[in-house]
């Protein structure tokens, strides 16, 4: 696998998904990890080529069901501890 794509998303793909972006992009210099990371909305987050989908627990329920790829769900998108756990924990994952 080469770099892996990270999709964040948000209703319309242009907001809350931005900040989210924001903050996996700051994750991934910290610990020098490379990704490449994009938004998208939740009506097209699945047809998105992406190899993991980070997302609020409110919108993983409409996508879980038809998604390819690991879904990730966010509790608050305010809350850096949990979403740099999250990140860190997928990319853990990745090694085995």
């Amino acid at each position: 696998m080469g770099v892996p794509k990270i999709q964040t998303v948000c209703g319309f793909g242009c907001g809350s998904s931005l900040m989210l972006r924001m903050n996996i992009e700051s994750i991934l210099k910290k610990h020098n990890l490379k990704a490449e990371v994009f938004c998208g909305d939740v009506g097209t987050c699945c047809s998105n080529q992406c190899d993991v989908i980070f997302i609020s627990k409110q919108l993983s329920e409409r996508i879980s069901d038809r998604a390819k790829v690991p879904v990730i769900s966010i509790d608050d998108f305010m809350n850096n501890v949990e979403i740099e756990g999250k990140v860190l924990e997928y990319f853990n994952n990745l090694k085995k």
